[in-house]
């Protein structure tokens, strides 16, 4: 099996975001770093060379395909800041009270964290996390 990509390194997350070129969004970097750390009770990582993750589970799929994931964690991009959140019961709900955002399969992006409710998204965080520890329990 091919070794996994991303996966927690040692570099710090504060040193990291304070290489975030444009201070709007590195001001918005540090406070999802609080507001995730909140409702994830998980210290923030760096996982890979740009995500920063809380907490972590091992998945197994299927195809024999395994590896670990952070819980919930995000990653400031070129265009938006990217968010990295599973999918879950009540997902569809908090989406419609959340604000101006952009939604992939496993991902939010949005501009600036202005553009949302900063509850709402704690609530989608703390939803996923405890969603994808049900999905995948620690063996």
């Amino acid at each position: 099996m091919a070794e996994q990509k991303t996966k927690p390194t040692e570099q710090t997350v504060a040193n990291f975001l304070d290489g975030v070129a444009d201070e709007n969004v590195r001001k918005d970097c540090f406070d999802l770093v609080r507001l995730m750390e909140k409702a994830t009770a998980f210290p923030p990582v760096m996982w890979g060379g740009s995500i920063v993750g809380f907490g972590q589970y091992h998945y197994k799929y299927e195809s024999g395909h395994e590896g670990y994931s952070c819980l919930a964690g995000f990653s400031p991009r070129k265009q938006n800041i990217s968010l990295y959140v599973m999918g879950f019961e009540n997902r569809q709900t908090l989406l419609d009270k959340l604000g101006k955002y952009k939604a992939g399969k496993g991902c939010l992006y949005i501009k600036m964290l202005s553009d949302v409710d900063s509850q709402v998204l704690e609530q989608l965080v703390k939803e996923s996390a405890a969603y994808l520890q049900k999905k995948y329990p620690n063996k």
